[in-house]
């Protein structure tokens, strides 16, 4: 996909699990993973919200766009 995820980076830098991140965001551990893992196709702004809150991040630090990458 062209669009990569670096939410492992993120958590990494601030010492966080991802099932932290799941409880303080609350949202399930499933559908965070499915979105770390980049097979998600949709994200809701208002969880994007709380996933930059929680990380004290932008947007654009968990998705970056990967030109030459091909779409699945």
């Amino acid at each position: 996909m062209a669009i990569a995820v670096r939410l492992d980076e993120l958590l990494h830098a601030r010492r966080m699990t991802l099932t932290d991140l799941a409880e303080t965001v609350g949202i399930t551990l499933a559908n965070l993973s499915v979105l770390k893992t980049g097979k998600g196709r949709a994200i809701r702004f208002s969880t994007l919200d709380a996933i930059c809150t929680a990380l004290a991040c932008q947007p654009g630090d968990i998705f970056v766009h990967v030109p030459g990458v091909a779409e699945d």
